[in-house]
């Protein structure tokens, strides 16, 4: 069997990085955390940033996830899809760059041929819980998560795409996206 190439996906407070950590020790695979919460400790507001800026951010951010990706040679369990950049770039309104878009996203698209499974967390199961980096609003997630839905629709091929358990019970979570890998 090839290495096994894991990435999770969803919004925030959907259980992504528990799951993501969890998985990462049972299967004996390096964890790759997303980066933008390091990049937000470590003093960025993205709001200062401007529509350019936030775009470059946003391909930085790819390119050293898939740099942490592709050095695992044995496989891993990603913090985010090449998806999930993508929603972000259109939830954070960067699509005014009409080709910088078209190419951004059809990268993103290409990059899915990396990952054996997108295991995607479902929204409004478990409780949003502050933490200084990411929106309490349930209706900004969801927004995000919507999005994020459809673009796994038309980018993730579907023997790919798995929909992990609305339930708070991480073991059965655990449980069921265990069985598809």
């Amino acid at each position: 069997m090839s290495a096994r190439r894991i990435a999770l996906s969803g919004s925030a407070g959907t259980g992504k990085s528990t799951l993501a950590r969890i998985l990462a020790e049972r299967l004996d695979l390096p964890y790759i955390e997303e980066g933008f919460r390091e990049r937000v400790n470590r003093g960025l507001k993205l709001y200062e940033l401007d529509e350019r800026q936030r775009r470059e951010l946003m391909k930085d951010m790819w390119e050293e996830q898939r740099e942490r990706e592709l050095a695992a040679a044995d496989g891993f369990v990603s913090d985010r899809s090449s998806v999930d950049f993508a929603a972000f770039w259109l939830h954070y309104d960067l699509m005014d760059a009409v080709d910088d878009t078209r190419e951004f996203l059809d990268y993103m698209g290409a990059e899915l041929e990396r990952v054996e499974r997108v295991l995607l967390c479902p929204w409004g199961v478990l409780p949003l819980e502050p933490d200084g980096v990411r929106s309490t609003n349930p209706w900004l997630q969801l927004r995000y998560q919507s999005l994020l839905e459809g673009m796994h629709l038309r980018y993730t091929p579907a023997e790919k795409l798995v929909r992990v358990p609305e339930s708070d019970d991480l073991e059965r979570r655990l449980e069921a996206v265990s069985a598809t890998l």
